[in-house]
Order: C-alpha cells, then sequence, then structure tokens
C-alpha cells in the first residue's frame, strides 16, 4: 500500500490508510514513538499506564475551588488529632 507526504503546516505527515492503523490495532489520536531504523521511519503504540491520569481527573470532577483547597489539604493520622 503506497502513501504521499503532504505539507502540514510548518511539517510533513502522512495519511496512513485506515487497514493499516486497524491492523496495527491504532485509532485516530493515538500516540506513537517514531524512530529512524535502517532508512525506515518505525511508528510503535505507545503503551499508557492503566489508568494514568485517573486520580487527577476524578479529583477535579465538579468541584469548587473551596472543595479542592480541601481535599488538597494534607491528612493527619488519627494520632494527631485531640479527641
Amino acid at each position: 500500500m503506497r502513501s504521499a507526504l503532504r505539507k502540514m503546516g510548518n511539517s510533513t505527515g502522512i495519511i496512513v490508510p485506515a487497514p493499516l492503523l486497524r491492523a496495527a490495532g491504532l485509532s485516530v489520536g493515538a500516540e506513537v514513538e517514531l524512530i529512524v531504523e535502517d532508512g525506515r521511519i518505525v511508528a510503535t503504540p505507545v503503551v499508557k499506564a492503566l489508568r494514568a491520569g485517573w486520580a487527577e481527573s476524578a479529583a477535579a470532577v465538579g468541584a469548587t475551588e473551596e472543595e479542592r483547597e480541601w481535599l488538597a489539604a494534607p491528612l493527619s493520622s488519627a494520632a494527631e488529632l485531640d479527641w
């Protein structure tokens, strides 16, 4: 399968046909690592850690500024509290 290089702003891009994307398990917006190997450009899918960034996203959802300050406060152990 062939594709042409195309000018994209100050860079150059390549259109990857859908069958090749599917075969590689990729979709639009996927992040890939690019290297040059023996005169070829090799694109390898970037595998992110499972649930990467979930805690930060969950903390920000629906929280007001005051709630975010409260959630960011350091936690104390029970031994440090006056009962």
